[in-house]
């Protein structure tokens, strides 16, 4: 790979004072961005762009400290546009205007402008509104910058002129070669061993810009010796994880954890569900999301799964964290470990979808009640038979509405307890055949 950041000069030559690491380890072009290959190397569809003169409007979408800013204002330089840069935090409507308008006057002297709109997300329905004739017409290049999923929080007129790509966070080999960078600039090595140098990448959690400020504090440490794991530990606090219980990363980790439940693994069940702790969800959400795995992953394969789930969400409410903790993690290992059918959410969603289909279908007449001599004498209760007076406790007699064919929604699986369901509906189904031919 090549150089990853070169020092460029500062935003401000004649500013005073010392700059940031990250400020002076900015890149000068594109091929000296770190990772984001899958944009910007040779085949990336970014670098494509570029190579055919057809860059569009752009949302790059991905975590904090993985290149956005830097991205976007290299592509203005490339593109010889114009660069401007605005938060939806601190941006107004009529902050808004005077950058359109500042805009058009650049445009009518012959020059571009690309906009830069960090945290995008954060703009409302109207202000997103508000960027489509611009875009349209040519006055700017959007490139909108979120850590949230566009899908869900822009709107589809933005979504429509523009491209979405997604920036990944950056590897370990990313960081590390991004370290010795800083060290070269730095002219001197971190005082760290091998391990600890590994923890302080761990510490960082895939941003970049944050790597670089822990890089910045550890160089100006005093010691005699190559510090260890623990020794850094002491020194600097642990990043706090990446996690917005609100956002999109709440939706990502419930899904890992439902579906590492659903694959029957343990193992990753405990990882993600110990994830979402970390980022401090709350457990009683947790705790419904179990007692959800058991009804429509494990259902009536295991009934006492749902048992497991509401005696955990229980212990929780009455000794609370971190002790009650323990019993929701014996619920995830339990769920994760039972068999699985999803057969009894399969039949209830059919039954639901020929319910809604049949509309006002009245059951049969002969089920129903007639507690009047009116209702007697319009067939009410006439032919019912009472299925513990019949043979076996099994009158066969057909429960759906008289217009409608009977159906058959539930279809057991052949493991767990719905084996013995599966033969209980075979001996049932059969006998029916056999009252019914009779």
């Amino acid at each position: 790979m090549a150089d990853l950041f070169d020092t460029a000069p500062p935003a401000n030559p004649d500013a005073a004072g010392p700059r940031p690491l990250a400020d002076r380890l900015r890149p000068r072009a594109l091929d000296q961005v770190i990772g984001q290959a899958h944009l910007l190397g040779e085949n990336g569809s970014l670098r494509g762009m570029l190579d055919a003169g057809a860059l569009g409007s752009l949302v790059f979408w991905g975590p904090p400290g993985v290149g956005k800013t830097t991205i976007a204002r290299l592509l203005a330089q490339e593109t010889d546009l114009h660069f401007v840069q605005i938060s939806a935090i601190f941006t107004g409507i009529s902050d808004l205007r005077k950058v359109f308008e500042a805009a058009k006057i650049r445009r009518a002297n012959g020059s571009g402008t690309l906009l830069f709109v960090d945290e995008i997300h954060r703009f409302n329905k109207a202000q997103q509104d508000g960027f489509l004739p611009h875009m349209e017409d040519g006055t700017i290049l959007l490139v909108g910058a979120t850590t949230e999923n566009p899908s869900f929080e822009l709107n589809a007129a933005v979504l429509s002129r523009s491209q979405v790509l997604v920036l990944e966070r950056l590897s370990d080999e990313d960081l590390e070669e991004l370290m010795q960078r800083a060290e070269a600039a730095l002219e001197r090595r971190l005082p760290l061993d091998d391990s600890a140098r590994a923890t302080l990448r761990e510490m960082a959690d895939g941003d970049g810009r944050a790597l670089l400020n822990l890089v910045e504090q550890v160089a100006a440490w005093k010691t005699d010796a190559p510090l260890g794991p623990a020794e850094l530990g002491k020194r600097l606090s642990r990043r706090a994880a990446q996690y917005d219980k609100s956002g999109d990363a709440h939706y990502n980790l419930i899904s890992a954890l439902h579906k590492s439940v659903r694959g029957s693994d343990p193992d990753a069940a405990l990882y993600w569900f110990a994830r979402m702790l970390e980022g401090g969800e709350d457990p009683r959400f947790l705790a419904r999301r179990l007692t959800r795995m058991a009804v429509e992953d494990i259902g009536l394969a295991d009934p006492a799964a749902q048992r497991q789930c509401l005696d955990a969400w229980e212990t929780y409410e009455r000794l609370g964290s971190p002790e009650g903790e323990l019993a929701l993690a014996q619920a995830v290992i339990y769920v994760a470990l039972a068999p699985k059918s999803n057969g009894a959410y399969v039949a209830y969603k059919a039954a639901r979808k020929a319910a809604a289909k049949t509309g006002s279908e009245p059951p049969p007449k002969h089920i129903l009640n007639a507690p009047t001599g009116m209702m007697k004498d319009q067939g009410y209760g006439a032919g019912y038979a009472y299925d513990h007076d019949a043979e076996d406790g099994f009158s066969g007699q057909d429960y759906f509405p008289e217009t409608m064919a009977r159906e058959a929604y539930y279809q057991p699986v052949e493991r767990g307890f719905e084996r013995d369901l599966a033969k209980r509906l075979a001996y049932f189904s059969k006998l029916r055949a056999r009252r019914q031919g009779g």
